[in-house]
């Protein structure tokens, strides 16, 4: 956003160490100066307009890569009994693939051409409702052939027409209401809306629209509680009790060279640590056989080794493209459908943008900043219809609110993140290895994630 200002700390010592940070005094890592006029935002490490150190960006990016993870692996993975898939974990690891890959795109968009506050675009829940409404109709309803594993052969033409002609036909509902909502935003009817679209106005509809991620987290954290819990108790232990705890790291710049200094690592990557230490304790208890063998005992499904397979079976160069499922269908009731998932994504979206520059210090973002990011938004489905993850994209209201747990809020680190998962598809490997960790942890961060975020 044009108009946004630039934000720093009032102190050299604020959020960071004596050298990590503080050694680039020139050229990358330099704040820029610049008057602070939110008090709110002295207590950023990183202001909007401010450009930390490349490797600082490109943790800080897999950091919301990461909180963004349960809620883009969800939504393939609720959709999927729907589209006949729960027995075929393959499949469902290219369309992972896919929303990562959508997902990076769009976020690039709207940094850059968008709103352009430090702002994650990702698969949305909105669309979830109807999209399941859509193929409970019975026209689509799965085959009672699919439900049965010992009948299903993944390989079949039979199998796969099955669920490419349901996915084809979200594809076409996506793509044609992803046309209202660009029209909605570059006409800039959005912004004669928004004297009609105040707290009392969004907060109601992204607590409405979030009561569904309840269920879903809830159902994945039943998995195994204690991992959840873990999760969450650590994400919560680094972010609020250990902020302030300094942490000797090794350094190398400025005129020191090789160094150690001393960094607040706890503040700045609380959901890393969290989920790479849920993730180490649940591979000890499957390497030690702590965790049951059997798929019928509770507990199973967070070992480390139940998605073996899919690693082994998955290509390890896989690049999406448009049209890959076929060419998109279209079904009155399917667009209507989705164009309610659209009006309820836009109003989030406001609410996350006003959300998003408050926590950086920027004013709030003008009229015309709102009209291009609907519009991005808008783009942004149509891609995601067209590449075919079977949903949307809008921003994440998560990846805010982690915004407020780091106190970084430049936007280098969000510029970074859209290149993680489109490293992903080197391929499909990455993709389904990201399976067997959202069955264990991310979870737990999902459900973090629905408690945490607020306007």
């Amino acid at each position: 956003m044009n108009s946004a200002v630039g934000c720093g700390c009032e102190s050299p010592s604020c959020m960071r160490g004596d050298g990590v940070l503080s050694s680039h005094t020139e050229g990358q890592g330099k704040k820029q100066d610049g008057p602070q006029k939110d008090p709110n935002s002295s207590h950023l490490a990183y202001g909007i307009l401010d450009n930390p150190p490349w490797y600082l960006c490109i943790f800080l990016g897999i950091q919301h890569f990461l909180t963004a993870l349960g809620g883009l692996v969800a939504v393939p993975l609720i959709l999927a009994k729907d589209l006949c898939l729960q027995h075929d974990p393959l499949t469902q690891s290219y369309l992972i693939s896919t929303i990562f890959f959508v997902s990076g795109i769009c976020t690039l968009l709207q940094v850059f051409l968008g709103v352009r506050l430090p702002i994650l675009q990702g698969g949305t829940f909105a669309f979830v409702a109807p999209s399941l409404a859509m193929l409970s109709l019975p026209a689509w309803k799965c085959p009672e052939w699919t439900l049965n594993a010992s009948q299903v052969n993944t390989s079949s033409p039979e199998f796969t027409e099955e669920w490419q002609k349901r996915i084809r036909e979200l594809q076409g509902a996506v793509m044609v209401a992803s046309c209202v909502q660009m029209l909605v935003g570059f006409s800039g009817l959005i912004g004669f809306l928004m004297r009609f679209i105040g707290p009392l106005t969004i907060a109601p509809t992204i607590t409405l629209v979030a009561l569904p991620l309840f269920d879903s987290a809830g159902s994945d954290a039943g998995i195994h509680w204690g991992i959840s819990a873990l999760t969450i108790f650590l994400i919560v232990l680094f972010s609020q009790y250990l902020k302030n705890v300094m942490v000797p790291v090794p350094v190398y710049g400025g005129e020191k060279k090789c160094h150690i200094s001393k960094f607040n690592l706890f503040q700045v990557f609380p959901v890393l640590l969290a989920l790479c230490l849920s993730w180490l304790f649940c591979f000890v208890l499957t390497v030690t056989n702590t965790l049951p063998k059997s798929p019928m005992a509770y507990g199973h499904m967070a070992r480390t080794d139940t998605k073996g397979s899919v690693l082994s079976q998955a290509p390890w160069f896989r690049f999406p493209y448009p049209g890959q499922w076929g060419l998109p269908t279209v079904s009155l009731a399917g667009v209507f459908g989705i164009i309610a998932g659209v009006i309820s994504s836009m109003v989030e979206s406001v609410g996350d943008y006003h959300a998003c520059a408050r926590l950086v210090g920027a004013p709030p973002p003008p009229k015309h900043a709102i009209n291009r990011g609907i519009g991005i938004e808008g783009l942004g489905c149509l891609l995601a219809g067209a590449w075919g993850t079977g949903n949307g994209t809008t921003s994440y209201s998560e990846n805010v609110g982690a915004l407020g747990i780091t106190r970084f809020c430049t936007s280098s680190c969000t510029r970074i993140l859209p290149f993680w998962p489109r490293i992903d598809h080197r391929g499909d490997e990455v993709g389904a290895s990201q399976i067997t960790l959202c069955s264990q942890t991310s979870s737990g961060t999902q459900l973090w994630s629905v408690t945490e975020t607020k306007m």
